[in-house]
This record gives structure tokens, sequence and C-alpha cells, in this order.
């Protein structure tokens, strides 16, 4: 009974993270939810160091995989800010502060779940990991010249904190799944690991995402209810700016690249990082701009669930190799 339960949200994505996010709403629109910052945080370390036991650390500090990330920077700092001034100076005029959101939520790349989603449909790792680390510190160095230019005012980032947090929900996972991994060998063959531990491990991650999205939900509930006229507005331009993106980074996958590094670049370039967002947005510009960012939290999440069934059923079916046939000759 209880192994249905913990593998039940990994094998229901559909159904698990729709529940949270009521859930979570409900709940929060009924209490006041605070969850301290590291609970938060702690949950965005498990969902990554889950998906690192067995993760080869040298991959990271390669000198490979420049083409993937030279089409990611592309994609990230000028398709999508570019994406984001058109949607932004057409719907948005008369609602500056939620401009600036949007703005926020199109100028931060990538976050954990960039490599929790790449991990889940078995896709090139490492390069999730470098595009998570490489689009974070690019966009908080860009991120207050574009808001200049895309928004007309001036945000300063706290670069150090960027970096902290880089090592956190990175290198702090990578580092303890490696050490993990390697304790696991003594006992069990890499066969073993492959065939029964690591499936096991996979739904540890999926159950910090929903701690995450819980979290995220209820602790702004409030928030979107004392906001409902801006919401079916914000709802639109989102599901148009996500829909876009996906369109847009499954193209140049399928295009330029193979199943692997495809689902790299399509989870490196649409997930945003809106933790980050959602914080700049409250302190720098007000409500508004983190009422969007926090829906924008919603579409991602149910988003990415809704691509990724899609994706493993059509353009990046998983290739089973077929056993070779014994021959009827001894």
């Amino acid at each position: 009974m209880l192994k249905k339960f913990y593998f039940f949200p990994q094998k229901n994505l559909v159904v698990s993270i729709p529940l949270i996010l009521i859930l979570g709403f409900i709940i929060g629109s009924q209490f006041d939810i605070l969850l301290p910052q590291p609970t938060i945080m702690l949950a965005t370390i498990v969902m990554i160091y889950a998906t690192m036991i067995g993760f080869n650390i040298k991959e990271v500090f390669t000198l490979t995989q420049k083409r993937i990330l030279g089409y990611s920077a592309l994609i990230n700092f000028i398709f999508i800010p570019l994406l984001a001034y058109i949607i932004g100076i057409t719907f948005l005029k008369n609602e500056p502060i939620m401009f600036a959101g949007l703005a926020l939520a199109a100028l931060l790349p990538t976050s954990g779940m960039t490599i929790s989603w790449t991990g889940i449909s078995k896709g090139n790792l490492s390069a999730a990991v470098k595009l998570t680390v490489i689009g974070l510190i690019v966009g908080s160095l860009l991120t207050p010249w574009y808001l200049n230019a895309m928004v007309g005012q001036y945000v300063q980032i706290n670069v150090l904190h960027t970096f902290r947090m880089i090592i956190m929900i990175v290198f702090v996972p990578m580092i303890l799944g490696h050490f993990t991994f390697k304790a696991l060998l003594k006992k069990y063959s890499a066969e073993q690991f492959k065939k029964v531990i690591k499936p096991n491990l996979q739904p540890l991650s999926i159950w910090a995402m929903l701690l995450i999205v819980f979290a995220s939900i209820s602790m702004r509930a409030q928030m979107i209810i004392d906001n409902l006229y801006l919401i079916a507005l914000a709802l639109v331009i989102l599901i148009f700016f996500y829909l876009i993106n996906f369109l847009v980074s499954t193209i140049v996958a399928i295009k330029a690249f193979n199943r692997e590094d495809g689902i790299a670049l399509v989870y490196g370039t649409v997930l945003r990082n809106l933790s980050i967002a959602i914080g700049l947005a409250a302190t720098a510009f007000g409500a508004e701009a983190a009422l969007l960012v926090t829906l924008a939290f919603i579409v991602q999440q149910q988003g990415v669930v809704i691509y990724n069934k899609l994706a493993q059923k059509y353009w990046f079916k998983e290739v089973v190799q077929e056993e070779p046939k014994q021959s009827n000759l001894a």
C-alpha cells in the first residue's frame, strides 16, 4: 500500500500536480501559510539530489556540448525576451507592473526543474546541468539591463545571492549524489543500481517537486483571490507565451539535435526560474507583478506535465532496442 502511494505521483503526474495546485490554493486561502525559505530550499535540493545519484560528475566540466549551449543562449537571451517584449507592448500597455512581471519571468532561464524534468524524460542530464548553471549566471547578469530596456526601469540583481543559489541547488546535490552513488556501488553492482535502485529514487524527486508547488501556491493564494480581475488577462497572455516557447524550442530540438539533447534544450529554455522571479517581482515592483509570476508558475507546471506526456508519445519517443533474434543454425 505504501509503495503504491510512493509511486503514485510519478505514474500520475497529470493528476498529481493539479491536485496539489488545488489543495495548495484551498489551504492557502483559508489559513496563513508561511513556510520558511530553508524548507523550500531543502525540497529543491532533494528534488535535484534524487536525479543526481548515478550522474557522472566529470561530464559537467568537460568542454563539450557547445552547440546546445549556443542554441539555448539564442533562445533564452534573444528570442524569449523579444517575445515577452512584443506581448507586453501589445497587451499590457495599461498594466506596466504586470508587464514587469512578464519580463522577469522571461529573463531568468532554467531552474532545478530543468534538471529534474530532463532526468524524468531520460534526456541529456549533463547538458541540463550546464544549461541551468550557465543560464542562471548569464540571466542574472543580463536581467537588470533587459528590464531597463523592456519596461524602462532598472532593477539591481544580487549576483552573489544568485551564485549562492546555484551552489545550493546544483552543486551541493551533485556532490551528494556522486558520493551516494559511490557508496551504493560498494553494495550493489552497476546493473543492480540501474534496474532496481535508480527507479526507486525517481519518485523522491517528484514528491519534492510537489512540495515546492504546494508551497508556492498556498503562500500566494490570498494574493490571487484579491486580484481576480487581472487573472483572466494574465492567464491568456501566459498560455500564449508558453505555447510559443514550447513550439519554437521543440522545432529547434527536433531539427538540430538528437532525442537526449533535444529534451535538455526544451526544458533548458522553456522552463523559467520563477522562484527568483517571484522574489524580485514582489520586492521591486509589487503585488501585480508577483501575481503574474505566480500564475506563470501554475501555467508552467501544468504545461510541462502535459508537454512531457505528449512529447514522450510523439516526438521524443524513447527508442527500445530489440534483442537480436537467435539463429536457428546451431
